[in-house]
Order: C-alpha cells, then structure tokens, then sequence
C-alpha cells in the first residue's frame, strides 16, 4: 500500500516537473522571440546585422531607446517653435500664416491648451475679416461659408482648450466673446463667463460681457445687479458711466 502511494506521488513529479519544463521552455521561447525580432528592428544601428550575444543585444536595445527619446525632444521641442512662431506672427497681425504655424503646433502637441487658445484667437479675427469676396468661400445664396468655416474652427479651437484645462480663463473669455459678439448665442456664453469670474475675480470687461449676455437673453434684473457691481467696483470713470447707461436703459425697457 505505502510502495502504492509512494509511486504515484512519484509520477506526480514527474508530470509536474515536465509541465513545468515545456512551460519554462515556452516562455524561453516567446523571449527569444521577441528579442530576436527586437534585434532586427535595430539592425540598422548595429554594424554587419543583429548583435550575436546577449550583452550586445542590450547596447543596440539601449541605443535604440537613446534614438527614440531624442526623437521625442526633438518632436516636442520642434512644436514649441512652431507655437513662438505663431504668437510672433499674431503680434504683426498675419493670422492667417498664424493659423498655419499653430496647425504645426498641434501637430506636435495635440495636448496644449494655450495653442489651441491661439488657434481661437487667430480663426475669429480671420472669420470677422473673410467679406466673401469671389472665389473665396461664398455658396450659391451669397453666404459667406468660409468666413463660418473659421468661426466653426475658432468655436471648436476655445471648447478643446476648455476641455484641456478649464481653470485657464483666456478660451472661457474668447469663447463667451464670439457667443455673444458674432455667433448671437448668448446662453451658451453664460456659464463660461460665470466660471471665467469665479477664476478671474473682479475683472469688469467680463462682467461687461455677461450683463450684456443677460440682457440678451432677457434676465434684466441680473444685467442690473451687475452693473451695480461694475459701478461699485470699478475706478474707470469711463466703464461707470457706460454701466450707467445700460442699466437705466434696461431699467426703462422694465417700465415699458
């Protein structure tokens, strides 16, 4: 009975030992595999072919990865040359070649929230000064499609930066600006001019924007309180006569 037991706890073994062996050999194998495809890959850094040992092996694998990542440097530093290209060009006001240089940009870095703010920037001045002329982008019932194609990039361009980084107040800002200014979409502009005052404080031209905003929606009594704040805030005796105005303008339509 024991001599029973102690032969099939023998065979056991056995079994266990050769699965563990064919399990060993396989994963040996997908190593080899993969090493040895990695090594053609990086045959073109070794001289004469792939490296025959293994210490070679890691010197080319190495000198690959030195290769990639100042490939990488290379490419992101190349975007941010693009993006100093484009503020340079925004600043002799060439939008459109703007434009052209920030399409680099994002290219290289699909992630930065201050190129596609730029992006925004330049594609709403380029939509205000498209007059359609002949050739141009006009439809058949004399729409000016191009000037809306910039407006729409310009649109899109603000809402990515937006959802890169929300607390930067700029695209916020842009964005309420060609709601309420160009586009005749004040509602949409109201939550992005509430969020860009809760990060930027007391700035009175974007309580301008919103009172009108309210205005243009009908909520007179929220453009007046706002006026009050630009009025109470406010040490520009220009901008306080101007909320003065509009609010008892507003305050007359109220008595209509």
């Amino acid at each position: 009975m024991n001599m029973r037991i102690k032969k099939e706890v023998l065979i056991g073994i056995v079994v266990i030992a050769v699965i563990a062996l064919g399990a060993g050999g396989a994963y040996s194998y997908r190593k080899y595999v993969i090493q040895n495809n990695l090594a053609r890959r990086i045959a073109a850094i070794s001289a004469g072919g792939p490296p025959a040992t293994i210490d070679g092996l890691r010197a080319a694998i190495k000198e690959y990865e030195r290769q990639i990542e100042q490939h990488v440097k290379d490419a992101a530093q190349t975007g941010v040359y693009w993006k100093i290209l484009a503020t340079r060009l925004q600043d002799r006001g060439l939008h459109n070649e703007a434009l052209e240089a920030l399409q680099q940009a994002i290219f290289y870095n699909g992630e930065d929230a201050t190129v596609f703010y730029l992006t925004g920037f330049s594609a709403a001045i380029v939509a205000k000064s498209s007059l359609g002329f002949p050739g141009t982008g006009s439809d058949a019932y004399g729409q000016n499609s191009e000037r809306d194609r910039y407006f729409a990039i310009a649109e899109a361009a603000y809402r990515r930066a937006i959802e890169l980084n929300d607390r930067y107040t700029r695209p916020h800002y842009g964005l309420s600006i060609l709601y309420v200014f160009e586009l005749d979409r004040p509602e949409e502009a109201i939550p992005h001019l509430i969020r860009f005052l809760d990060l930027n404080g007391n700035d009175v031209d974007g309580m301008f924007v919103l009172a009108r905003a309210y205005y243009m929606t009908g909520l007179y009594s929220s453009a007046v309180d706002l006026y009050d704040r630009i009025i109470s805030l406010t040490k520009d005796t220009a901008k306080r006569d101007e909320a003065a105005r509009n609010k008892d303008y507003i305050l007359g339509l109220s008595y209509e």
